[in-house]
């Protein structure tokens, strides 16, 4: 499947521009916006390209003031899609439905119908996106991960006292239909976002060594739960899904205060429309701070 959606996804306007094939990426742009006035847009897209020539060293203007707001938000999406939890449930499924009274194959079933509804609501992304905006997304997926977690902890808490115990069929019915839940609101939100975000954020000419932090520290953070959530589930029992919610407040916390709305913003706009309107990130947006740029 991913082979087949290689063949047929097509270039992005900025690939084709950067490569001096000018036109096509006009074309493109059209075609995925579907109007055929998309002057405004290309223009910024090309001097965005212009700016972006200008710089040699990425990693170094990375790691300037002005490209702090953009790195530490990628960043922390990364760690915080972790921390969601989801990888440790989609990991351990048929652990955890064994664990609440399912048998083998009824464990492996569960999980299947997690793994779909993981593909299915990641659809509902796609589609409400750029009409709701990311931080709506978030924020209410904080709140539905938040609940389905505390709920499922309060029933396995209060159930499984001592190795052995196995809830009701309708009380581990009810644990999946909240697993689903919890699966659900990270799907249309955190899942993509914490991918989508950094790519629209960065600026063309740091975008490559951002989107790198950005992908290492979301594999290293998925190495570290998928090694040690096993061990927690062992030991915290029930009380591994508290931690994960006390995570999930952090993330709203950090979405809330700390996460600007970049919704229909072009590439070249992010810094005069976002950063520097932020309350926080603006005092990191030196107005010439390009000294790395050499200019013929």
């Amino acid at each position: 499947m991913l082979c087949l959606g290689s063949i047929l996804i097509c270039e992005t306007p900025t690939s084709l521009i950067e490569r001096h094939k000018v036109e096509e990426g006009r074309k493109v742009l059209g075609k995925i916006r579907g109007v055929e006035n998309v002057d405004d847009e290309f223009d910024s897209i090309i001097h965005a390209c212009e700016m972006a020539k200008q710089v040699k060293d990425p990693f170094r203007k990375l790691m300037k003031p002005v490209s702090r707001p953009q790195l530490v938000i990628s960043i922390c999406l990364q760690i915080f899609q972790q921390f969601t939890g989801i990888n440790a449930i989609m990991f351990y499924a048929p652990v955890l439905f064994q664990t609440v009274g399912f048998g083998n194959d009824a464990a492996l079933l569960s999980s299947v119908i997690t793994g779909l509804v993981n593909v299915f609501s990641t659809v509902v992304s796609i589609y409400v996106v750029d009409r709701a905006g990311r931080r709506i997304l978030l924020l209410e997926a904080c709140v539905q991960m938040f609940i389905s977690q505390v709920i499922i902890g309060i029933i396995l808490f209060k159930e499984l006292k001592t190795t052995g115990d196995n809830l009701s069929k309708g009380e581990a019915i009810f644990v999946v239909i909240l697993v689903c839940t919890f699966v659900m609101g990270f799907a249309w939100s955190w899942g993509p976002l914490g991918w989508l975000i950094p790519s629209e954020i960065f600026p063309l000419e740091t975008r490559s060594a951002g989107f790198a932090f950005a992908v290492s520290t979301n594999m290293l953070f998925t190495f570290i739960i998928g090694q040690a959530f096993l061990s927690m589930l062992c030991q915290m029992q029930a009380g591994i899904f508290f931690f994960f919610a006390a995570w999930v407040i952090i993330m709203g916390a950090f979405t809330w205060f700390l996460l600007p709305e970049t919704k229909g913003v072009p590439v070249d706009a992010m810094v005069d429309k976002v950063w520097k309107q932020h309350w926080f990130w603006r005092s990191f947006m030196i107005e010439d701070d390009r000294p790395d740029v050499k200019v013929v």
